[in-house]
């Protein structure tokens, strides 16, 4: 078991159990954006503390992903609530190859609910029938916690693993546990990460159908705010897919956050995948934090950035689907 195992990372033991390198790469397209995310980058990471570990790309004037940030880059890390795409990837894989389906109802009993990120725990009552649908979207867009174990009733931890192996993925795992449908979160590296999320936009991590249901909730208004997305409008936010992390081990605290921005005409430009441990101000999981404030103005730098991809770029993307305008709506 790993040494970080804190209130956020067991997910797996029980119901009572608590929830380097330099950067740079090829200016090719736009450098002078290019520089500008290092440059603020690296301020906001010196003023954050801690060690960072991250890997940021973007396309370049013909389409083709160029790194701009490789900052030990492989250097495998806990991934915390990040490792929830990888989980959902499983899920969703399992889907695509016709054992599962998005409707396939399970039912969520009390001994299965665990307290931290998420909303089951808030119910009081349960006993619900719920859909693979609901627990994965309650899992991608609030970090449900709970939705983690639901997921474990249908993808082992054994079978995530392989899954991910035959995904060529090589450090993104959970960690087993002697119950075979628990596990905890485990491990990932920021190059890996990238990877899952430029595969993802890109249609070939899973079946079409699977990426968009995957990118419809992490891009969803009603997700987490605090970090990249935090200075943003609503449309540039529904630009944005994205994913956080927190947790702590005995290097101090983390805070992760990595996602995928798309261009208004819906084509992926720049993937991040940010990675912070051994950070102070321990019990701080709003926007306050330092390395969520860093996050905050990345994100604005990151989207400041993009490049401009030529038309005839486009006509080469992969398909893709905006979701729809957010309108509020009171009552109703």
């Amino acid at each position: 078991m790993s040494s970080s195992l804190s209130r956020r990372s067991v997910l797996g033991i029980g119901a009572a159990a608590v929830t380097g390198a330099g950067v740079g790469g090829p200016a090719d397209a736009a450098p002078s954006g290019r520089d500008h995310i290092r440059k603020v980058y690296e301020r906001e990471k010196s003023k954050a503390g801690g060690l960072w570990r991250t890997h940021i790309a973007a396309v370049n004037s013909t389409g083709a992903l160029r790194p701009i940030v490789q900052d030990d880059a492989d250097h495998v890390t806990n991934g915390y609530s990040v490792q929830k795409l990888a989980v959902a990837t499983a899920v969703l894989d399992k889907i695509d190859r016709g054992l599962l389906s998005l409707g396939t109802k399970l039912d969520l009993p009390a001994d299965i609910i665990l307290g931290g990120s998420g909303i089951y725990h808030l119910h009081r009552v349960w006993g619900d029938e719920i859909t693979v649908a609901n627990f994965l979207t309650a899992m991608l867009l609030v970090s449900d916690n709970t939705a983690v174990r639901m997921c474990g009733r249908v993808v082992p931890a054994l079978e995530i693993n392989e899954i991910l192996a035959a995904k060529g993925f090589v450090h993104t795992r959970v960690e087993p546990v002697a119950n075979p449908n628990r596990f905890y979160l485990g491990t990932t590296t920021p190059r890996e990460m990238h990877d899952l999320l430029w595969r993802l936009a890109t249609k070939t991590l899973l079946k079409p159908e699977s990426c968009d249901f995957l990118l419809s909730v992490t891009r969803w208004l009603n997700g987490y705010h605090d970090g990249v997305r935090r200075v943003m409008s609503s449309r540039e936010r529904e630009r944005v897919a994205t994913k956080y992390g927190a947790d702590f081990n005995s290097l101090g605290e983390s805070r992760h956050e990595v996602g995928i921005m798309f261009g208004v005409d819906g084509l992926p430009l720049l993937t991040y995948a940010m990675f912070a441990e051994g950070l102070g101000d321990p019990e701080n999981y709003g926007a306050t934090h330092p390395a969520v404030e860093a996050h905050a103005k990345i994100g604005r730098a990151l989207m400041n950035s993009l490049p401009v991809v030529p038309a005839v770029t486009a006509r080469s993307a992969v398909p893709r689907t905006l979701p729809k305008p957010f309108h509020p709506v009171n009552g109703g």
